[in-house]
């Protein structure tokens, strides 16, 4: 059974930062590309940027480009979204997924689903 667990919400003000986690399990991130989306209130799911496997290739939505990043510990089976500069429009519930093959990961179906952490950005 394949699990993804976020951790690593919480309450932030704004043009500061956090750093969530997703550990793995059931599936190695050797062969497990990771997306991170999100959704804020009234609003649908959007994806925010994903890893693949091999060379460890990211991509970012627009959005968070050049405020975000996304990387990978393969030995504790966990991918990490580090987001700086935050402001409220990035308020919302973060969730992670997993996609196999994971050599492509951004505009493809998702696999497996984490629950879900919520992000907010207020003062």
């Amino acid at each position: 059974q394949v699990q993804l667990v976020e951790s690593g919400g919480g309450l932030v003000q704004p043009g500061g930062s956090l750093r969530l986690s997703c550990v793995v399990s059931g599936r190695t991130l050797d062969y497990t590309g990771i997306g991170w989306f999100r959704q804020a209130p009234g609003k649908e799911r959007e994806g925010v940027g994903c890893i693949t496997t091999g060379d460890g290739s990211a991509y970012y939505a627009a959005a968070v480009k050049d405020r975000f990043s996304i990387s990978r510990d393969t030995g504790k089976n966990t991918a990490y979204l580090h987001m700086t500069n935050l402001n409220p429009e990035d308020t919302g519930v973060y969730t992670c997924a997993g996609i196999t093959p994971g050599y492509v990961c951004w505009g493809y179906e998702y696999d497996y689903w984490g629950q879900g952490i919520q992000v907010t950005v207020s003062s």
